[in-house]
């Protein structure tokens, strides 16, 4: 499954949020994806988020393949538009 989804995160996906983010990523076995500007990295792992420098406003995709797929990328989805700081 794939889903585009617009960061409204204040902070984008730094520190915090990002520590949600892979903690969520890491509840499947199944590999998850984000990727911006054409730049794909690991959700299950927070260096590999970070490098991706994702700020309020960026647009990136998810991926996630298997049964829980879903699930997952609505959650996700969630921290990234959290307004919440």
């Amino acid at each position: 499954m794939e889903k585009q989804v617009v960061v409204r995160n204040p902070h984008g996906l730094h520190a915090r949020p990002a520590a949600k983010f892979v903690q969520a990523a890491s509840s499947v076995p199944e590999d998850v994806i984000i990727e911006k500007n054409g730049k794909t990295a690991n959700a299950k792992s927070i260096l590999s988020i970070m490098s991706l420098g994702v700020s309020k406003g960026d647009t990136v995709t998810l991926r996630v393949a298997g049964e829980s797929g879903e699930a997952l990328l609505q959650t996700l989805e969630g921290i990234l538009v959290s307004e919440a700081e």
